[in-house]
């Protein structure tokens, strides 16, 4: 893999607590940061096309999101979403041909000590330069079939169905 397309939803990876409001929103993208800081051995660029909260992903909001991976030459593709509708997500960016697309997030924000985002991040990069044309989730040190797969949300992780 010489070029990754990274295209950014949204989701918990990069939320933010803003404490004068006592909630979370989601912020700037965090994934070219963390790959920078990791030195990796290829290329990137991140496309953001939304900053939402996969619980307001809308169809539409899906749509454009497949239609702007398909547009795109790069074969690599790496995409942050929030976990509570990536499986959704995940069945609409199946019917792209030929390329390899990986889904993951972070169950906590990559800005907080001890997230998971980074984790998940490395999985999601192995996985994409080893598996064949497809989709899928990289979430929980595996990767998932999302036809497969399902968030636990009283366990925090996912898991196979």
């Amino acid at each position: 893999m010489n070029q990754l397309l990274i295209v950014t939803t949204g989701g918990t990876i990069d939320k933010v607590y803003f404490d004068d409001k006592s909630d979370y929103q989601v912020g700037e993208p965090q994934i070219g940061q963390i790959l920078d800081e990791l030195g990796v051995g290829f290329s990137f660029s991140v496309i953001p096309i939304l900053r939402k909260d996969s619980l307001h992903i809308t169809d539409m909001d899906r749509e454009l999101l497949r239609d702007t991976i398909a547009a795109q030459p790069q074969r690599h593709v790496l995409v942050t979403h929030g976990t509570d509708t990536m499986i959704q997500t995940a069945n609409v960016l199946s019917s792209i041909p030929d390329k390899i697309i990986v889904l993951t997030g972070a169950l906590n924000p990559a800005r907080f000590r001890g997230s998971d985002a980074p984790f998940n991040i490395g999985t999601a990069v192995g996985a994409v330069q080893a598996l064949a044309p497809g989709v899928y989730v990289a979430m929980n040190g595996r990767i998932w079939d999302p036809r497969k797969v399902r968030k636990n949300v009283e366990a925090n992780r996912f898991e196979e169905i």
